[in-house]
């Protein structure tokens, strides 16, 4: 992934998106022909010089200190999940960034798993940055059996089942997942965060390849240059053995494996989502017992 071209179009993108009106300037003249703000505009808000920004802009953001970076992002109304991705930008274009793969963690310690064993009334399991599944309770196994079972997700092929694989190269993954557009922008987004962060995973750049060839709404999504923190919210999933289910999800890092993500999912006492979960208990325990539970 070529850092000036990430950083140019991020910022061109950002830039794009913001009125005069909305960065409080005035709109001299009625014919403006640029979307959003210009580029000498960014940089009074900014505080810096035109021809500073103009070199950023154009990808080089060797050199720019934190508080320029700063004043690019408050210019620029930059969410946190927006800054983080800038700032992973600016550090990878350093000359102290290290260009040597830090992968994904791609299997975890037999003490999660007795974590996630632990959790007996609520689907648990464990990703890495990539959407890779690397551990499961019994419960996230039936409540994630069709992305499991899935032959594209990956885990037929003798590697960790994907769940942005499934999500955008399954067609089942619309009817699996009940707010399938939201979620599909929102996986895109959480995978161009990890690119900022680790661009040179490359694993991940494999993963981006093969979703670009193969879809093109992924490479709609890409192109946005969105990004965005996944950390908790609601779930609706509709299984196929027990229906529709409306969740609330946590995500949680691991303290002992900051690369991980616990993902918790939970229903609201007295709904229909409890009784379907504890109809998915029930479901778990006796496909397991027929041993037709999917493996991951």
């Amino acid at each position: 992934m070529d850092n000036r071209v990430e950083v140019r179009e991020f910022l061109s993108s950002r830039r794009a998106r913001i009125t005069p009106d909305q960065a409080g300037l005035p709109a001299y003249g009625g014919n403006r022909r640029v979307k959003g703000l210009r580029r000498e505009e960014v940089a009074l808000l900014a505080g810096v010089s035109i021809d500073y920004y103009v070199r950023m802009e154009r990808g080089n953001l060797a050199g720019a200190s934190d508080s320029v970076i700063e004043g690019v992002a408050d210019a620029l109304q930059l969410d946190e999940a927006e800054r983080e991705h800038l700032f992973a930008l600016a550090h990878a274009a350093g000359p102290q960034s290290s260009r040597r793969q830090r992968p994904a963690p791609t299997s975890v310690r037999p003490v999660i798993q007795q974590v996630l064993d632990a959790i007996t009334e609520a689907p648990a399991w464990v990703r890495n940055a990539r959407h890779d599944i690397l551990a499961m309770n019994q419960l996230a196994q039936a409540l994630y059996s069709p992305v499991l079972a899935s032959p594209v997700a990956g885990a037929s092929n003798r590697r960790p089942a994907n769940t942005t694989r499934f999500m955008y190269l399954d067609p089942a993954a619309r009817d699996f997942f009940i707010d399938y557009d939201r979620m599909a922008t929102d996986a895109a987004a959480m995978l161009r965060l990890e690119a900022g962060r680790n661009p040179y995973d490359k694993e991940l750049i494999t993963l981006v390849g093969e979703l670009s060839t193969q879809s093109e709404l992924f490479r709609q999504h890409w192109a946005s240059h969105n990004v965005k923190f996944h950390r908790s919210g609601r779930k609706r999933l509709r299984h196929p053995a027990v229906g529709e289910l409306d969740l609330n999800f946590e995500g949680l890092e691991l303290g002992s494996e900051p690369e991980l993500r616990l993902n918790v999912y939970t229903a609201d006492p007295n709904t229909p989502a409890a009784d379907g979960l504890k109809l998915l208990a029930t479901w778990a325990a006796t496909a397991k017992l027929a041993g037709e539970l999917a493996r991951y």
